[in-house]
């Protein structure tokens, strides 16, 4: 069979697999290995050889070992419950404002993300947290829906993030190396956060009925107790946060070794708030393993799934329509996002990364783009997995936590404008290629 035919077999075969409901692991493998034999006529020590050759990196990749290092360092906050006294302590300063706790809610997500770089625990923990009072409160349904889901999304980008993580083994290149990418996302997720917080700051302000104010007789604690509050509640994770991206951006720490400080200050803090128990550690400690497995199965299987279809010349033939087309090289940009997008409305973003970026990132770097402005786009564009429907994970992640007055309708409609604002970073990233590559330039130089 020609390229082209064994390419969108390849292709055709797992959009099938996917929508049948396999594994998805075993389903890139799958599709990987049958294309792979009828690509080589069966010849079975060939295709081995060629898999476990390219597989053996992996295993030896010594960056990969920070995964289940912030996974744990995500896990121990999650049950240490340090981001309930922070929300207490927004909740009471910003409660007076129209749309304070929806602002809250954003701006704990946000410290939340750089302290776990989990989107379930951050969408869960904050649909427990904030849905009731929200709720209570008479905020605008689909408003909440929207903060609580999209806010909890920007676990996956603000560093440290698994997704980055998983995206710098997958290049291998020195640009989006993890520091890289830590620091060129720092800007694109605070971004996101202040766009989130100017929607909800002027929706309220123009209909206060979306986001009614605490009534003032609610309204007790004197400016003093307000500070102590926040600054209790912030300095804990802000430690954290500084022990782990600080370290790292300085240069005196490999992002490996960063995670297990991470994880270390965890526990710590876990000490510190008297919830550090044998119970605890175990449940952490099992729920890091099979987050763990699922991330390294996954990534085997995208990396078996890409090896095959580099040998089958399926990079060339995409590269080849890409690349042929008389448009300019924004066009193509334009292109690639759209598949990715797409693609999150129905596969997570880990599958998505595995598919793509071994075959888009060459063709970037052929039309002269910055690999690690490259990347950073296609992240923030991979936000809006989490999203879009019919398969955004954020939207079941608050529908089981919620309370059952949040309907699905409802859910979804409050989630278009955040989608829209993650669509208009993107843009802003392409205008203003600083955003990504000014602080790594900073930290590590050109």
């Amino acid at each position: 069979m020609t390229p082209e035919v064994l390419t969108i077999l390849m292709f055709g075969i797992l959009m099938a697999a996917i929508a049948l409901g396999h594994p998805l692991a075993i389903t890139l493998a799958a599709t990987a290995t049958l294309i792979g034999l009828i690509d080589n006529g069966f010849d079975i020590p060939a295709l081995f050889d060629l898999i476990t050759n390219n597989n053996w990196g992996i295993f030896l990749n010594y960056t990969l070992v920070s995964i289940p290092l912030f996974i744990f360092m995500a896990q121990v906050l999650d049950r240490a419950k340090v981001s309930e006294e922070l929300f207490d302590a927004l909740y009471v300063i910003l409660g007076g404002l129209r749309g304070g706790l929806g602002l809250a809610v954003i701006v704990v997500s946000t410290v939340f993300a750089a302290t776990t770089g989990i989107v379930g625990a951050s969408v869960v923990a904050m649909s427990l947290m904030a849905g009731p009072a929200l709720l209570q409160r008479g905020y605008d349904k689909p408003m909440s829906a929207g903060i609580i889901t999209a806010s909890g999304t920007l676990g996956i980008l603000i560093p440290p993030s698994i997704m980055l993580v998983v995206y710098a083994g997958l290049t291998g290149l020195k640009e989006t190396s993890v520091g890289n990418l830590f620091a060129g996302a720092i800007m694109p997720g605070l971004l996101l956060s202040a766009l989130y917080l100017t929607y909800v700051g002027i929706r309220c302000a123009l209909n206060p009925n979306a986001g009614p104010p605490i009534p003032p007789e609610e309204r007790t604690a004197t400016l003093g107790q307000k500070c102590f509050m926040f600054v209790k509640s912030l300095v804990p994770p802000f430690g954290l946060i500084l022990a782990v991206m600080g370290t790292i951006l300085a240069g005196v720490a490999t992002p490996t070794e960063a995670a297990a400080l991470g994880a270390t200050g965890a526990l710590v803090l876990a000490v510190f708030k008297r919830t550090c128990t044998w119970k605890m550690i175990s449940g952490a400690s099992l729920a890091t393993a099979r987050t763990t497995c699922m991330v390294m199965a996954l990534f085997i299987g995208g990396k078996v799934f890409s090896v095959v279809f580099l040998s089958i010349g399926g990079g060339d033939v995409v590269a080849d329509v890409l690349l042929g087309m008389d448009v300019s090289p924004y066009v193509v940009l334009l292109l690639m996002n759209l598949v990715v997008f797409i693609l999150g409305m129905f596969i997570d973003w880990a599958a998505i990364l595995l598919v793509t970026v071994p075959i888009f990132t060459p063709i970037a770097q052929d039309l002269g783009f910055d690999p690690l402005w490259f990347a950073m786009i296609l992240c923030v564009n991979l936000q809006t997995s989490f999203l879009t429907p019919p398969f955004g994970y954020s939207l079941f992640y608050f529908k089981g936590a919620a309370p059952p007055e949040f309907t699905m309708g409802e859910v979804y409609r409050g989630i278009i404008p955040f989608i829209v604002l993650q669509l208009l970073c993107v843009a802003s990233m392409v205008v203003f290629p600083d955003l990504v590559t000014y602080l790594p330039s900073v930290f590590f130089g050109d």
